[in-house]
């Protein structure tokens, strides 16, 4: 499997290289895009003209647009593991998924995939309760709530889809019963911790999910990679990958 990583230099980008490098999952990198540059690197993905089985992008959500523009030219089947994109970006996602197979997901980890799953299950049975999610992330990362946390949101709202979210609450702003609570934390190096807390007045459930590395994450975008060749054009996720 012949991968061009994009964000090539970023944490994310350095794990996936680095298990490229050990022919994980049979692949092997062939070339990397970064804006930040170097040897052997493309500022773009229309610069790099490596032939390719698929893209890898973990980058930005701003690079989205561009590397789609480019992939669809190539008929290069892409994975879009970045976050905090627009509802414009992910509109133009959309529209690329008609032309080529696009991986779209906010988090590549199996254990968050199962996670949403216990959550949207727990939000269905305990169909009266409080529900709060917490996020907690390294002091570096860009956009908040995370977009694992509004991925969990929107499996919960496909349980209960009168609830809408409350992002950051603050102030005299009596929690209404029809919302689901989402805070972020911003400490060291944390890579990654998602709690979801039901409460119905009576009990409490608490589903959690910690990543430990960031490896979890590039091993997941490998197998979203390896499942999405040979693929139609369409939009898939980790759904799709444990159905």
């Amino acid at each position: 499997m012949r991968v061009i990583i994009s964000g090539a230099m970023g944490f994310m980008g350095r794990e996936l290289s680095a298990l490229c490098e050990k022919g994980a999952r049979g692949a092997v990198c062939v070339g990397k895009v970064d804006i930040a540059g170097g040897e052997g690197i493309s500022l773009s993905l229309a610069d790099c003209t490596a032939e390719a089985d698929v893209l890898i992008d973990f980058s930005n959500h701003l690079a989205t647009l561009p590397l789609l523009e480019e992939a669809v030219k190539r008929n290069l089947p892409a994975v879009i593991a970045t976050t905090g994109h627009t509802e414009e970006e992910k509109a133009k996602v959309l529209e690329a998924a008609k032309k080529i197979p696009i991986f779209f997901s906010y988090n590549t980890s199996l254990g968050v995939a199962v996670t949403a799953r216990l959550v949207k299950e727990a939000a269905a049975r305990l169909g009266s309760a409080d529900i709060e999610i917490i996020e907690t992330h390294h002091n570096r990362k860009l956009d908040a709530p995370s977009g694992t946390a509004i991925m969990l949101a929107e499996s919960i709202k496909e349980a209960r889809p009168e609830l809408h979210t409350n992002i950051g609450r603050s102030g005299i702003c009596k929690r209404e019963p029809d919302e689901i609570g989402i805070s972020s934390i911003r400490s060291g190096n944390i890579v990654g911790i998602h709690e979801v807390i039901l409460n119905t007045g009576n009990e409490t459930v608490t589903i959690r999910h910690e990543a430990h590395s960031r490896t979890l994450f590039a091993e997941g975008a490998l197998s979203a990679a390896e499942f999405l060749i040979g693929k139609g054009a369409g939009l898939y996720s980790m759904r799709d990958i444990m159905e």
